[in-house]
């Protein structure tokens, strides 16, 4: 039996995208079949082939391996006449064009909507900026954590002693990457009907908005807080060995199991913690309590106690021991091939489709490695087209 085309076989992507979250969704799809030509500018490329300095010389960096397997790089000057001629015989025979620059740089190059979408009008344009295309905060720089910051994301904490912080992950490039695809993948459905591709537009600030959804609503509807992460029977404990997460929710009696799990008289008899309001005024206490018991035993024990409650609970990990799980492997989460001088092994696609798995058809390519293939392209299509 013949292997099915991938399901963006034959879509054409003209890529400007750098860093995190452009090039995160036109990895996405690239996994599934689209041709993604990434451009890149002299001399250096994306940032982020150089985000860590210490890299060994000669070696591609392992952030950009993460983010652009499956595309093919070239490098272009925007100031050399013939090289935009190249990307201009690209943009005409592309299905989409996505970017991530700051308001007004397309427009600079020429290669604004207006323009392009005249010239080729089944062109979709996807754009992902910081804060919107227009807006007090259109031209402002935009960035992760500063989308943490601005949308609340960064303020809300499961305790309001702890200090404010960054997230440590890059959350909002994730997301409104993620986000990116969506809108590309509704814009090519979309063209299926109409015949015309659209402007599709997301930026970082909105996604963490969005994913705030509920609290949001909340907020404007109650004027009421939510937060998942401060709920009285939730938290963090460390054990004798490691740490602990455990969710008491979902259940009828959640604080009775939490204390036959842990070996204690049912705290829910005790007026301090009758009920959830109640529990929620003397948290403290009531954490206070649960830290001394777990500290008594290892992670293990306790998770074996908590399950048998049917309790949420799981031992706090770290990326490396998740990476080295047998789940992982079994989802098939950790992708790996070779490029020129190194094994490159990435985290693959959270998407499974069963007639489409992601492989790594093209190792992340070095700076300007498919230059002269794709100039041949477009040379052999104009003169194709010239007949």
């Amino acid at each position: 039996m013949s292997t099915p085309k991938l399901p963006l076989s034959g879509i054409k992507i003209v890529d400007f995208t750098q860093v995190m979250m452009g090039p995160v969704a036109t990895q996405m799809l690239a996994d599934y079949g689209a041709d993604v030509i990434k451009i890149e500018r002299p001399p250096t490329g994306d940032l982020s082939r150089t985000s860590f300095p210490n890299d060994p010389a000669g070696l591609t960096g392992p952030v950009f391996c993460s983010l652009n397997r499956n595309k093919r790089s070239v490098v272009f000057d925007m100031k050399n006449e013939d090289d935009k001629a190249v990307v201009w015989s690209l943009l005409d025979h592309a299905d989409v064009v996505v970017n991530n620059f700051r308001a007004g740089v397309m427009e600079r190059m020429g290669f604004g909507y207006d323009v392009l979408s005249k010239r080729n009008p089944k062109l979709i344009y996807a754009v992902g900026t910081g804060f919107g295309l227009v807006g007090p905060y259109a031209h402002k720089g935009g960035q992760d954590v500063l989308a943490q910051a601005m949308s609340g994301v960064m303020h809300r904490r499961s305790d309001d002693s702890l200090p404010l912080s960054i997230y440590s992950t890059t959350f909002a490039d994730y997301s409104a990457g993620m986000h990116l695809v969506q809108g590309v993948l509704l814009a090519l459905l979309q063209r299926q009907q109409t015949g015309y591709g659209q402007l599709v537009s997301v930026s970082l600030y909105d996604s963490m908005l969005a994913a705030q959804t509920q609290e949001s609503a909340s907020l404007m509807m109650r004027d009421r807080e939510v937060n998942w992460g401060a709920m009285p029977l939730s938290g963090v404990f460390t054990t004798q060995d490691t740490a602990l997460v455990l969710v008491g929710a979902f259940k009828a009696h959640p604080l009775r199991d939490i204390c036959t799990a842990l070996g204690l008289d049912d705290l829910s008899a005790d007026p301090r913690f009758v009920d959830h309001p109640a529990q929620v005024k003397h948290k403290a206490e009531l954490h206070a309590i649960f830290r001394a018991r777990f500290a008594t035993n290892t992670t293990a024990y306790w998770l074996g106690r908590l399950e048998e409650q049917d309790l949420l609970c799981a031992r706090v990990r770290t990326l490396a021991e998740a990476l080295a799980d047998e789940q992982t492997h079994i989802n098939g989460m950790i992708l790996e091939t070779t490029n020129r001088i190194e094994t490159v092994r990435v985290v693959g696609s959270p998407l499974h489709l069963a007639d489409a798995p992601v492989t790594i058809r093209i190792p992340p390519a070095e700076l300007g490695q498919h230059t002269e293939d794709v100039r041949a392209e477009q040379r052999a299509l104009l003169a194709t087209e010239a007949v």
